[in-house]
């Protein structure tokens, strides 16, 4: 059975009727730039064929009903205007979906929702923004409430926020939910203006390696990281008050100020700087169909991640160098925001095969365990499922 079946067929169970209206949420991959969006940065991010579906209904309740098909768990808690974060944090996200319509003004009843799906819990791919951009969408459909993608993205980022506690750029949900098939996406953070560039996957396969390391990006050092950026901000906007993030900051300013800067600081800053460029140096090597310089760009990011903001683990860092040592490799480096997740790598498809065996070996030799691997196709944002036949 198709997950999206599954899911339809779930609902079904836990409600005793079928659902209104079917949800395909995407995952994302990055090809470059990392923790640059909450510095009002660039990134390139593309949506993925790993996938969250959801089967959603209005119910006469006033009650949201929330059905986890994955884990087997149900959640419920009444519709109020004054909705708070329970003690489910799956549930949260979506809670906080709500809250935030409700913030704008939209008027969401009661509903029924399953949601499940094959993204990777903890791989870096996003599936919290999927969650939450998911439901997003599908409320915003069923209940006619006309916000554009670029609203919901952002109902779903201020969702994270206030009810997951993660102080998360854009780039997730934007990627979610604007991402187009066969293309990466240039956000500009600051002025959320975006570009389209073709990617050609028969050029360049994308495939992900799973450290097996589960990250929790609540965990204290992600938010910890953008304080730092935060300090040095402060520090250089003392001198020059026009600066706002660190997409202001110039390497000249970083370092006319860098005594006034702890030397931890300094690094971080000094790592987004250098990050931006590389994502527009990286954008001209595409549009130029240079993959090899391209995958320089994404090699020089894994250091800076590495060394300079430091939020890399050894299993990330060995995967990377194993990439480097095959053949047909363009580049590699860690995606998302670190301390486990996956690898992304860009490799020539012929390839392929030899560095799956090749690197699952030097993986297993190393940490004595099964490696995960992931080929992506780039697809297009969240949509409708139009029915149950086109979806299988």
């Amino acid at each position: 059975m198709s997950l999206v079946n599954a899911v339809s067929s779930s609902f079904q169970e836990a409600f005793g009727h079928a659902p209104e209206l079917l949800v395909r949420a995407p995952g994302r991959v990055n090809l470059i730039g990392e923790h640059t969006d909450y510095n009002g940065g660039f990134v390139l991010p593309a949506a993925i064929d790993k996938e969250i579906y959801f089967a959603v209904a209005p119910n006469a309740l006033n009650r949201i009903r929330l059905v986890a098909h994955d884990k087997h768990q149900r959640h419920e808690v009444a519709l109020t205007q004054d909705l708070k974060p329970g003690p489910v944090p799956w549930a949260n996200y979506l809670l906080g979906v709500v809250a935030q319509l409700q913030a704008r003004g939209a008027k969401v009843g009661g509903f029924d929702c399953v949601f499940g799906g094959n993204i990777p819990m903890g791989a870096g791919l996003s599936s919290s923004a999927a969650v939450e951009c998911g439901l997003a969408f599908a409320l915003n459909q069923m209940y006619n409430l006309g916000f554009p993608p670029l609203a919901l993205a952002q109902i779903a980022q201020q969702a994270e926020h206030t009810f997951a506690g993660v102080q998360c750029g854009l780039m997730d949900q934007f990627a979610s939910l604007m991402s187009r098939a066969g293309h990466v996406v240039r956000l500009d953070c600051r002025s959320l203006q975006y570009e389209y560039f073709p990617f050609d996957t028969t050029a360049a396969q994308v495939v992900l390696c799973n450290s097996g390391v589960k990250h929790n990006l609540a965990d204290s050092e992600y938010n910890i990281r953008r304080g730092q950026c935060e300090q040095g901000v402060a520090v250089v906007r003392q001198h020059y008050p026009q600066v706002q993030t660190l997409r202001n900051v110039t390497r000249t300013m970083l370092e006319e100020h860098r005594a006034a800067l702890d030397a931890v600081v300094y690094r971080r800053c000094r790592y987004v700087i250098a990050e931006n460029e590389r994502v527009l140096t990286a954008c001209a090597f595409l549009e130029a169909g240079n993959l090899a310089a391209f995958g320089q760009e994404m090699y020089a990011s894994h250091a800076g991640l590495r060394d300079d903001y430091e939020v890399s683990c050894q299993e990330l860092d060995v995967l990377v160098d194993l990439a480097r040592a095959q053949r047909g490799v363009f580049g590699a480096r860690m995606m998302g925001g670190g301390f486990g997740g996956c690898t992304i790598n860009l490799i020539e498809p012929a390839h392929v095969p030899a560095f799956q065996a090749a690197v699952a070996a030097g993986f297993s030799a190393r940490f004595n365990r099964p490696l995960e691997m992931y080929q992506a196709t780039i697809v297009a944002g969240v949509s409708a499922v139009p029915s149950l036949a086109a979806a299988q």
